[in-house]
């Protein structure tokens, strides 16, 4: 159990039965009478009506404890009704790249030919939070307006608020209700390539990574354990000029993942070429897909990641609700800046300051629960 918890908040964790109930606002039971908003919601989901599937994705992305209970509630009865069904849904993709390697003009070439062939498509988009003010631009969606204007598709930019891992805290709900709505391929595009960028392959079935035909020092910042993640590696942009550049990046992944642990013994990763300019490679990428789909399926290995995922996704929101309590308590409220100052002047060391005003937390709570 300790091993799904970071050492900051372990301590926490193990006096957690101390903590009074009143606090556990995320907590509390979705049983009983369902409220008329969900209700709405819920069957406005159900009628693939695009407005309430907007509203809903709004209310699980809401920190206001009233909503965010109104959200829990509203993926218990999506998840409810999803239990009766024999099939898995829909496709989860996982896509993500470093800045430039064109994944926006990707997913416009890429979802129009799948709503083309009569699928339907929704594509979720991660934007960067600013760390000084807190806001996102939420440009991807300007940037596929021929995909934004299908009627087969629906774009819902996010912003990550902070959150690591290349994905929102709520991405996970996001991806149930565009399932609820009748999507039956839903694209997750993270915010970019980095150390953190992996939380995106514990929700979906394939990750996908795109690449630049470009090597040397413009590749040095693609960590390895990210790659490790790829099921499919695809080099963009592989025309014109650039298109010996992307057959040799080819050549050099694909001796890569040969030696590269793989994730399972049903698939062995695949590198391919491909060019949202000319659309070369689109088709021959989605065949890779859809026997990805095939072999994992009849293996079983498709059934068992998501069984895992949901495992994995309690406990990350496990630590984020340990880690709200943290930041809305008073008494932590009201301390913490001094013991900040007294970092900053060097009269404490990181470590023990983190030491004293967990103390005050859990005494906190302890007081709390006497009262």
């Amino acid at each position: 159990m300790a091993q799904h918890l970071s050492s900051f908040m372990l301590p926490v964790f193990r006096t957690l039965n101390t903590l009074p109930k009143s606090q556990f606002f995320r907590f509390a039971s979705t049983t009983g009478p369902i409220d008329p908003l969900v209700q709405s919601l819920f069957d406005g989901i159900y009628r693939r009506d695009r407005v309430s599937l907007a509203r809903s994705i709004t209310l699980v992305e809401s920190l206001h404890p009233k909503k965010r209970q109104q959200g829990r509630q509203l993926v218990e009865a999506i998840l409810s009704k999803q239990r009766d069904q024999s099939e898995i849904p829909s496709f989860r993709i996982g896509l993500s790249g470093p800045p430039g390697t064109g994944k926006s003009t990707f997913i416009e070439v890429f979802g129009k030919m799948l709503t083309d062939s009569g699928r339907r498509v929704a594509v979720l988009t991660v934007d960067p939070s600013s760390a000084i003010t807190g806001g996102s631009l939420l440009g991807d969606k300007t940037r596929m307006t021929l995909l934004a204007r299908d009627m087969n598709a629906f774009i819902r930019p996010s912003p990550t608020g902070g959150t690591l891992g290349g994905v929102t805290r709520s991405t996970n709900e996001a991806i149930l209700l565009c399932e609820a709505a009748g999507f039956d391929i839903v694209i997750v595009e993270t915010v970019g390539v980095g150390q953190s960028e992996t939380a995106v392959a514990d929700m979906v079935d394939l990750f996908l990574l795109l690449i630049p035909p470009a090597g040397g020092d413009e590749l040095q910042g693609m960590k390895r354990g990210i790659v490790e993640l790829a099921d499919i590696i695809a080099v963009t942009k592989a025309d014109g000029d650039l298109e010996d550049a992307a057959k040799r990046i080819q050549s050099e992944y694909m001796s890569a993942v040969r030696i590269t642990r793989r994730k399972s013994v049903s698939w062995k990763p695949r590198v391919m070429r491909m060019s949202s300019r000319t659309k070369a490679g689109i088709d021959d990428l989605w065949k890779k897909i859809e026997e990805f789909r095939k072999v994992t399926q009849e293996s079983g290995d498709l059934l068992r990641k998501r069984t895992e995922q949901r495992r994995v996704w309690m406990w990350k929101y496990i630590e984020n609700d340990l880690m709200s309590l943290f930041y809305n308590d008073e008494r932590v409220k009201k301390q913490i800046h001094r013991f900040e100052e007294q970092v900053q002047r060097g009269e404490l060391s990181p470590g023990t300051a983190a030491d004293m005003i967990l103390a005050i937390f859990l005494n906190t709570a302890h007081a709390d629960e006497n009262c």
